[in-house]
């Protein structure tokens, strides 16, 4: 039981100190999520970029200059050179694309994707410091942009409550019978 108390004084002395300077862009942040990014397809025009889609050469979903990067790399120096003369006159999305038919597979295709952000599901923090040393022991489950995302329980009396007592109950006022 002392264990306990001691626990939570100590998340007592974080939530208080932390109300202070972490709001996150939050009026009254509550509690911390991951927040991070991913991609995803969209209308042509409201695109970031694009991602190639190549049927038969297994690529699929891979950043447009990604893909040329890897090309340049691994599969340029075995082209014909021709193709390689025409690699270098690559200038846009359309004239990718237009490489990649005639010299890498025919069937490929663009998709145009944006960026998006999101929060990651089953990820609750009672301290942005919590949050923090979560994303930095498991950043290979996250991308590279994964950051603290501070929510507000909105229209929750039950988790105001609860954090309300966290926050100011005397704990040095309980007794522990041994």
């Amino acid at each position: 039981m002392n264990d306990d108390i001691k626990f939570l004084k100590e998340l007592q002395d974080k939530l208080k100190y932390q109300s202070q300077y972490d709001y996150d862009c939050q009026a009254a942040p509550r509690f911390w999520t991951v927040g991070d990014y991913k991609t995803v397809d969209c209308a042509e025009g409201r695109n970031d970029g694009y991602e190639v889609y190549c049927p038969n050469q297994d690529t699929c979903g891979k950043n447009i200059d990604d893909l040329l990067d890897d090309i340049k790399e691994e599969d340029l120096h075995e082209m014909p050179s021709i193709a390689v003369e025409q690699f270098q006159n690559i200038e846009c999305e359309t004239t990718a694309l237009e490489w990649l038919q005639e010299y890498f597979d025919e069937d490929a295709e663009l998709v145009p994707v944006r960026e998006e952000h999101f929060v990651r599901s089953g990820t609750m923090f009672l301290t942005k410091e919590e949050a923090k040393r979560h994303i930095k022991l498991n950043h290979y489950h996250y991308s590279a942009k994964a950051h603290t995302y501070a929510m507000t329980a909105w229209r929750a009396p039950e988790v105001n409550r609860l954090l309300d007592v966290l926050e100011n109950f005397d704990w040095d006022s309980v007794v522990v019978a041994n």
